[in-house]
């Protein structure tokens, strides 16, 4: 599993592309969004062609990924403190 936190740094960035890499995933680097929470990043199977039906993943500030060993995909975590109530 890998957390991409919110307020992601150029650090953070470079871990998440080693633990990608890994995998066989890599960030498109054609798609790039920012918002107040941070960078979201796109994700997708290495050389993989948009046209073949590979969609990626976008991963947004705060959430935590998870790799199967096929697919990558976000992990809903249990709510807790404040918010939970």
């Amino acid at each position: 599993m890998y957390e991409w936190p919110r307020e992601a740094p150029d650090t953070d960035a470079a871990v998440l592309k080693q633990w990608l890499t890994g995998h066989g995933w890599e960030i498109d680097p054609t798609v790039f969004m920012t918002g107040a929470r941070g960078p979201a990043v796109q994700v997708r199977r290495i050389g993989a062609a948009w046209q073949d039906g590979e969609p990626g993943l976008l991963i947004l500030p705060g959430e935590t990924v998870e790799y199967d060993g096929e697919r990558m995909h976000t992990v809903v975590r249990p709510v807790t403190g404040a918010a939970a109530g």
